[in-house]
């Protein structure tokens, strides 16, 4: 019997070992990310603590680019100082930090040409972990790698600045 027992909680100890490594979840005890800066021309998105480098990434945009987002459905990705302002844990795209666009001046551009300013512009990964497509593709979001949200997403507390630059 006893045997048993411990070829059972052997197995059950291997199986549960192989899940943890697994977790979406990541723990940070670096340097706090101070602010974002996202460069669209270059497509490089960095984390920064004061003025030191703490990592970068390739990012994909929306799907038209250039310029700064100016109302719902353009495919750009805005311009401009924002914040971090929420995260979703349950994205269809794995993981998202969310970026408090619209503003007031978003708001009111959007609406002189009788458009909304839109909403949900995210930083996040990847709908299915295989995507292998390059390119813009988003409707406005940040895009990088399930496993680079996953690092991000532990990283960049909500209320961090970011700033998106041309």
């Amino acid at each position: 019997m006893r045997r048993r027992d411990l070829i059972t909680t052997t197995a059950a100890a291997l199986a549960l070992g192989g899940c943890a490594g697994s977790s979406k979840f990541r723990r940070y005890d670096g340097p706090e990310v101070t602010y974002v800066v996202v460069n669209k021309a270059q497509r490089r998105m960095h984390l920064l603590h004061h003025e030191s480098l703490l990592k970068s990434y390739d990012i994909q945009l929306g799907f038209a680019p250039v310029g700064h987002k100016q109302f719902e459905g353009d495919g750009r990705t805005p311009e401009g100082v924002y914040r971090i302002d929420r995260r979703n844990p349950n994205s269809e795209f794995h993981l998202s930090l969310g970026i408090s666009y619209p503003n007031v001046n978003d708001v009111a551009a959007a609406k002189a040409v009788g458009k909304s300013a839109g909403g949900d512009i995210f930083i996040h990964g990847q709908k299915s972990a295989f995507r292998t497509g390059k390119g813009d593709w988003t409707w406005g979001c940040i895009a990088v790698t399930n496993d680079e949200i996953e690092e991000i997403y532990a990283m960049v507390p909500d209320d961090t600045l970011i700033v998106l630059n041309a």
